[in-house]
């Protein structure tokens, strides 16, 4: 069993960029590899973010920069400027509400922040966002946002998110200083085993992740991109967006073809196996058994 620790935040364009090598990773490794998240918590006040030069137009115009990464984007400046933490608070709600519901309620604030007008500090917006996730209570994690349990969660988070100094991340440049200690950028992961650690330092492709697991382990199962997208969509019952299915139908370090993937997700649809979504400028692809809760 190969640990991967990984160090996010889901306002961080890079790491929501990220998604597509993270979903290959999942896919080739599955339950060989065992997942931590930690919230990085980027800012505590939205002031911090306007200290900086930031604006909700530069916001939205940063977005079209990530657009070559290929995940969902609606570039739309924000009623205002918001600050991380009590979304990060609110994953970390969902993980002690229910061990591994972090997850989903990561990836629905990653999605919704991204492509809708959500404001990251507005709590009955996240639990708007949170109402859709299956398995959790958002009404619960709302109101223990604050919690004193929630809030040693997450200043535990922040502490190991706030340690990378003398780290392979920080001789690669790929650590930050913002607010005072050497700290991970999103998203950065730790692979560790039998008492070796490997560090991948941010925004990596996807070849450092599957270089440092073999590396780890050799003995590993690694399984292949499939031939179709209807397997991917059956494991990923959350859903995936296009480049997501077109980074896992990619073999070795061949060029990913978003074209490709799109058609056959567009020839699933026509045969009733899959629904389209529409997301941001792109769409949410899943199973047609996962849609009507059948799955």
């Amino acid at each position: 069993m190969i640990s991967a620790t990984l160090y996010s935040d889901p306002a961080c364009p890079w790491a929501y960029s990220e998604s597509p090598a993270l979903r290959v990773i999942e896919w080739r490794y599955g339950d060989q590899l065992e997942w931590r998240l930690v919230l990085i918590g980027l800012t505590e006040a939205a002031g911090q973010y306007a200290d900086r030069g930031y604006t909700t137009l530069r916001g939205a115009l940063g977005q079209l920069n990530f657009r070559r990464y290929g995940m969902p984007f609606a570039p739309v400046p924000k009623a205002r400027l918001s600050a991380t933490a009590r979304a990060c608070r609110a994953v970390i709600a969902a993980r002690l509400q229910s061990a591994g519901s972090e997850w989903a309620a990561f990836r629905a604030l990653q999605l919704a922040n991204f492509t809708s007008d959500l404001v990251l500090e507005d709590d009955a917006g996240l639990e708007r966002v949170l109402a859709d996730v299956p398995g959790i209570d958002a009404a619960a994690i709302r109101a223990a946002l604050d919690a004193p349990e929630v809030t040693e969660a997450y200043e535990a988070d922040k502490a190991a998110t706030r340690a990378a100094a003398g780290s392979a991340a920080e001789l690669q440049g790929k650590t930050a200083t913002t607010d005072g200690p050497v700290r991970f950028t999103a998203p950065s992961i730790v692979f560790a085993s039998n008492g070796t650690a490997l560090t991948a330092g941010g925004f990596q492709p996807v070849e450092a992740y599957d270089i440092l697991i073999a590396n780890l382990d050799p003995g590993l199962a690694r399984r292949p991109a499939p031939d179709t997208p209807a397997p991917l969509l059956e494991h990923f019952a959350g859903g995936l967006t296009t480049q997501e299915v077109a980074a896992l139908m990619t073999s070795g370090n061949d060029a990913v073809d978003r074209h490709a993937a799109e058609r056959a997700l567009i020839e699933l649809v026509a045969d009733g196996v899959a629904t389209r979504t529409p997301l941001g400028d792109d769409a949410l692809w899943q199973t047609a058994r996962s849609r009507s809760g059948l799955a």
